[in-house]
């Protein structure tokens, strides 16, 4: 056992905590004590104790000074540096600028969102239906009410019909007062409340249709404001039909309106698309810009023979002068007019439809549609990432102006197709003659053909599965009306892209010969460059590979995997 007075006067020195430091104290006495205490078994090796105890606290002495002087000898040598002195003086400078103008930029950010968030009424309660879309707004700002009630009473018959008509005395002497009666008796549903259904259901409330139906499943939103016609920021998360009939209220309060805050769908066409109070609807304007909702409404109309004008799309378009009314079948460098048209031929539907679409062309310069970044296609399917399945998931570039003149535009044709006012477009080109050319040149190719791949076969009376309507689709919709060798518009002609493997001729039926072609294995081309085809391919040795460039087969091949894509459509 040790020399309790000898560890007491060794702790009396030097006092050794759990901090790694050494002090002298006098106060410590207890610390000390209990060091006595509880230390006093030692390594039964070392007959001296003291001697061990001793030599372990010079080392740990030896220890602490090498790095006091370590330490010391840094300090002296950074303090007597200029150098480190200045770079130090400027670390610190920086994070203390830096910290004041992140901290500056945060602050102004939270007041930034505060003051825009109190500008938007709250809503209360859920606000998206089980489909997405905004749930009536019950909440009314005093002059809301007042424009509420007014309009009631004008619905009711409680409004001067004289102040009507002096506030529509314009549009009175340019269509006569029977035209006007025709106009305010019409009944018109608009299908897409946004930036171009916006427009025209304004134009045509103002103008004196008395009677509009809405179809829209989408509220207002911030970015809606730059071509919405009425909405405000109070309106920001609020139906878009109910916007349009609370502000357009406020300017023609007797207008009628019925709202239909619905995704419009095959499903619900009959309903949507119904009379009201057993009339039916004197004009229905499709301003939906997505491509199912889109075809199936013109399909519904054309085929239920409803009247209708299909707005084309309005984005990525800056030129005014460029946009035009006509039938679909004449409608050019549109992604949504081509798609629609398309998808239109596949139904049997190729002409017949009016439509409002832009032939300005993009450029380098322009606004275009971007693809999604290789990031968003790593997280999984892209078309989770829209609002409702198939919607796009990109934002798409849209001149605030453009929808506008789009709305108004087909507000002018709508007007004057109700009033019987004379208008004259400006008629698209027929090629219906060039298909029947086109048509007689690829029966007489598959005659050629038959003879060539059946041995005998004399190929008369041979039958084309492939009507002129399908020649039109194939040249205007898959190749774009351009030779895919050349690009040439002119003197055009379908062929086959490659060599058939045994007959060409189809037997089922007993004494009937057909074609086994599709349109899936043809390819346009001018007639000169068909004749050169057929020559070396088709009754020749070579593949498309070895007679064309690799950019023209990969494009060539890009077309007709795109046509069996689509041919689920037909």
């Amino acid at each position: 056992m040790m020399d309790g007075r000898y560890n007491s006067e060794r702790a009396g020195l030097y006092n050794y905590n759990y901090d790694d430091r050494y002090y002298h104290s006098e106060d410590e006495e207890e610390f000390a004590d209990s060091y006595n205490t509880s230390n006093h078994h030692f390594d039964p090796r070392s007959s001296r104790p003291e001697a061990y105890h001793s030599e372990e606290v010079e080392r740990e002495q030896g220890k602490e000074k090498e790095k006091k002087e370590t330490m010391s000898s840094w300090l002296g040598r950074v303090s007597t540096s200029s150098q480190a002195q200045f770079a130090a003086t400027a670390l610190v400078s920086g994070a203390v600028v830096a910290g004041a103008i992140f901290g500056y930029q945060a602050v102004r950010r939270q007041e930034r969102v505060k003051d825009l968030k109190s500008g938007i009424p709250d809503t209360g309660g859920d606000k998206l239906t089980d489909f997405g879309a905004a749930k009536p707004s019950s909440g009314l700002s005093k002059e809301d009410e007042r424009s509420a009630a007014l309009a009631a009473r004008a619905q009711r018959g409680d409004y001067d019909d004289e102040l009507i008509l002096e506030q529509l005395a314009r549009n009175r002497v340019f269509l006569t007062d029977a035209g006007l009666q025709k106009l305010r008796s019409a009944f018109i549903i608009v299908v897409g409340a946004g930036g171009v259904g916006s427009h025209c259901t304004a134009a045509l409330a103002r103008s004196g249709v008395s009677y509009i139906r809405l179809i829209d499943f989408d509220q207002v939103t911030l970015s809606s404001l730059n071509r919405h016609a009425v909405a405000t920021l109070a309106d920001v998360g609020t139906p878009k039909v109910s916007c349009l009939k609370k502000r357009l209220q406020q300017i023609t309060p007797w207008v009628h309106f019925d709202l239909k805050n619905e995704l419009f769908s095959p499903i619900a066409a009959d309903t949507l698309l119904a009379p009201w109070d057993g009339r039916k609807p004197d004009f229905i304007v499709d301003a939906i810009d997505n491509i199912d909702s889109k075809v199936a409404l013109l399909e519904y109309c054309h085929k239920n023979n409803l009247p209708v004008i299909s707005s084309m799309g309005a984005g990525c378009k800056s030129d005014p002068t460029r946009i035009f009314i006509g039938d679909i079948s004449a409608s050019t460098e549109d992604p949504l007019s081509r798609s629609t048209r398309r998808r239109l031929r596949a139904l049997g539907i190729s002409s017949g439809i009016p439509v409002v679409y832009s032939t300005e062309k993009p450029g380098p310069g322009k606004a275009q549609l971007l693809p999604l970044p290789e990031e968003e296609f790593a997280k999984g399917s892209v078309g989770d990432l829209g609002v409702l399945p198939d919607f796009r998931v990109r934002i798409l570039p849209v001149l605030g102006t453009m929808p506008a003149v789009f709305g108004y535009a087909v507000a002018n044709h709508v007007i004057l197709q109700i009033t019987g006012y004379p208008n004259e477009y400006v008629p698209a080109k027929g090629r219906e003659k060039m298909y029947d050319g086109i048509l007689a040149q690829l029966q007489g190719s598959e005659e050629k053909l038959a003879r060539a791949t059946t041995e005998g076969e004399d190929a008369q009376g041979l039958k084309l599965g492939v009507s002129v309507s399908d020649v039109g689709y194939v040249v205007e919709e898959v190749f774009r009306g351009k030779s895919v060798v050349s690009r040439v518009s002119t003197r055009l002609a379908l062929v086959r892209w490659r060599k058939p493997e045994g007959s060409i001729i189809e037997l089922g039926v007993e004494g009937q010969k057909s074609s086994k072609v599709r349109l899936s294995d043809l390819v346009c081309m001018t007639k000169e460059e068909a004749v050169v085809h057929e020559r070396e391919v088709l009754k020749g040795s070579k593949t498309p590979e070895e007679l064309y460039d690799r950019e023209m087969v990969e494009y060539t091949e890009a077309r007709i995997e795109e046509e069996i894509g689509y041919e689920k459509y037909r």
